[in-house]
């Protein structure tokens, strides 16, 4: 009788082993299925995999909502722009910079020629050069000239940030956007709501009320029933009178005045522009305003009264290619660029960015560059605002180092900048980061700048950014645990998905 117990025990056991052995090959079955229906690079399919199979259901929820590409009506909704209208402003700015005097980008490097036609090419992005260029580096200093701007405006203020916090900055903010809606000047405002907590409909009800007209997103409307979580409003804009704007790292909180206890000083770069570069940061603010409206009465259309050359007299102007990029785009235009202006390199590639994660191509570009000599630094944070991502941060921090790239962690806070300087000749600046999900599923704007005298100024302002920084070292790396190396390695496995 007791034998018969045990046997008939014996066999539940295995018909349960059984069960959780096919309930694992469908799963993986499932798995391999799911995530080769879309091409995708080889990392980001070993990362979902891995996530699939090890998390049973619950991988298949995350993919769900953060795995899936980008709808086809949301890809749909940015196709549609007047691309007559665009093209005839494109040759306005054409037509103006024969009147300016500039650095043409083929007094440069040969590669800086290509460069433009690039992004001519793949996102009709026009090189302006009436544009007199400010950069601010402190979050107050920014904020109190970005209100200056405001306060002056007499026509439109159109305003795109990622993060947009109901805090004192974001308040004071508000407070001059509502004033100027209720002396009858256009204001409009878009919004990414995973950037921006507690910015509710009560934040806005009196920039509203006055006139003003604001809108979320369009990938952050209707996420549950179109189960995507993954793609964000990145971009950091505001466009004034048509003819003045603001773009690069800062978004709007009271943490990047410097004010956070957790972050400290907050570091970063932004860009005032005033001149014709203005106008693609425009059409990009148009193209997504009418992408994210609801209803088709509250469209833009690209009126003159958007697109005004300046009056003031510009002696010598910058010439640079303001370049949009996204999930919308079968190309990874920006970084894409990035790898073009590294590879022009001839003596230096200094980089900054709060996060390192790049994919194998742009690993590739720098690995090339330091095996030609080239002194390539990359400044990152010495403080993480996001574990996973500053882990994966620190793997490629340290398999560069060991490969002969300088690594200095930022330690006078947090370094949110994302700058590239390139020689004396080339730079960059924008909300574009060092990592794949800037690269793939953020929609980003960044700046190339086509002169030397910008790029000597990043090139000082990386110098003193490095008094603060401690450089990374062999015995640094050799100090680092057992269980920290564990935590970099496994989020540098889920790098392509954080």
């Amino acid at each position: 009788m007791r034998e018969f117990i045990f046997l008939k025990r014996g066999d539940h056991l295995g018909i349960v082993e059984q069960i959780i052995f096919l309930i694992f090959i469908v799963n993986a079955a499932g798995a391999i299925i799911t995530v080769f229906r879309k091409p995708r690079n080889i990392t980001t399919i070993w990362a979902w995999l891995l996530t699939l199979i090890f998390l049973p259901v619950i991988g298949f929820l995350i993919y769900a909502f953060c795995g899936r590409g980008i709808d086809g009506e949301t890809m749909y909704r940015f196709e549609q722009e007047d691309e007559q209208r665009v093209k005839e402003i494109n040759e306005i700015i054409q037509e103006d910079n024969r009147h300016v005097e500039h650095n043409e980008p083929d007094q440069l490097y040969p590669a800086a020629k290509s460069l433009v036609k690039y992004f001519q090419n793949l996102d009709e992005s026009p090189v302006a050069v009436r544009n007199d260029l400010t950069f601010f580096l402190d979050g107050t200093d920014k904020f109190e000239r970005l209100f200056e701007d405001l306060r002056n405006a007499q026509s439109t203020i159109h305003v795109e940030y990622y993060a947009f916090f109901n805090d004192r900055i974001g308040n004071r903010f508000m407070r001059i956007l509502e004033e100027k809606a209720a002396q009858n000047v256009e204001v409009k405002m878009i919004y990414d709501p995973w950037g921006s907590p507690k910015t509710n409909k009560r934040f806005f009800e009196t920039l509203i009320k006055n006139g003003g007209k604001v809108t979320p997103f369009i990938t952050s409307k209707n996420i549950l029933a179109k189960t995507r979580l993954n793609y964000h409003l990145h971009r950091k804009i505001v466009v004034i009178d048509g003819q003045i704007s603001w773009t690069g790292g800062f978004n709007v909180g009271d943490q990047y005045l410097g004010e956070s206890k957790r972050f400290g000083r907050w570091r970063d770069t932004h860009g005032r522009i005033e001149g014709s570069a203005s106008f693609t940061l425009q059409e990009i603010f148009i193209r997504d305003w009418n992408a994210s409206v609801a209803n088709k009465a509250d469209r833009m259309s690209y009126l003159p009264e958007y697109f005004v050359l300046p009056q003031k007299e510009i002696e010598k102007g910058v010439a640079m290619q303001i370049v949009a990029d996204g999930p919308d785009s079968s190309e990874q235009i920006i970084k894409d660029g990035f790898v073009r202006l590294i590879l022009a390199a001839e003596k230096s590639v200094w980089i900054q960015s709060p996060y390192l994660v790049p994919d194998e191509t742009m690993i590739s570009a720098i690995l090339i560059a330091v095996r030609s000599g080239i002194d390539v630094r990359i400044m990152i944070p010495n403080m993480p605002d996001h574990p996973f991502i500053y882990r994966a941060t620190q793997y490629y921090a340290n398999y560069l180092h060991q490969r002969g790239v300088k690594i200095y962690h930022y330690a006078d806070g947090f370094i949110h900048s994302k700058t590239i300087v390139v020689d004396d000749e080339l730079a960059t600046f924008g909300s574009t980061n060092q990592d794949i999900r800037s690269y793939e599923l953020n929609f980003e704007v960044s700046s190339f700048i086509y002169d030397p005298e910008i790029a000597q100024v990043f090139r000082k302002i990386f110098e003193d950014d490095m008094k603060e920084c401690i450089e990374l070292t062999d015995e640094m790396i050799a100090n680092q645990s057992h269980w920290l190396n564990f935590k970099q390695r496994f989020s540098r496995l889920l790098s392509p998905v954080l």
